[in-house]
């Protein structure tokens, strides 16, 4: 498992930010569009094997709605104002002292 920051907006890999799920999703939801983000992943391996343009442009399309649908891109769901942060590395950002507090962050 991945660390998560204080607010739950993001988690972090290898340094660098990314949003988590909107968790205003219902369960169920939740799982509908993750499960159409797993499809939408094969169907990219697929494009890429068959070495087809437009089948490749029409999974990553799948990918990208159904990461938006779970709130992982496009609009922020925190309703506060605060800015994103999404794919930035985390000690560039208000982030840094927290990421630095974690154990296994160096």
């Amino acid at each position: 498992m991945y660390p998560r920051t204080p607010d739950g907006r993001y988690f972090v890999v290898k340094g660098q930010l990314w949003r988590c799920s909107d968790p205003a999703l219902s369960e169920e939801e939740r799982e509908r569009l993750v499960h159409e983000l797993m499809e939408a992943r094969r169907a990219v391996r697929a494009a890429k094997s068959s070495g087809n343009p437009e089948q490749l442009r029409s999974a990553r399309a799948k990918v990208d709605a159904a990461k938006v649908a779970l709130g992982e891109r496009g609009p922020v769901w925190w309703t506060d104002g605060s800015p994103d942060y999404n794919r930035r590395k985390a000690i560039k950002t208000p982030y840094a002292d927290w990421y630095r507090s974690q154990t296994n962050c160096g």
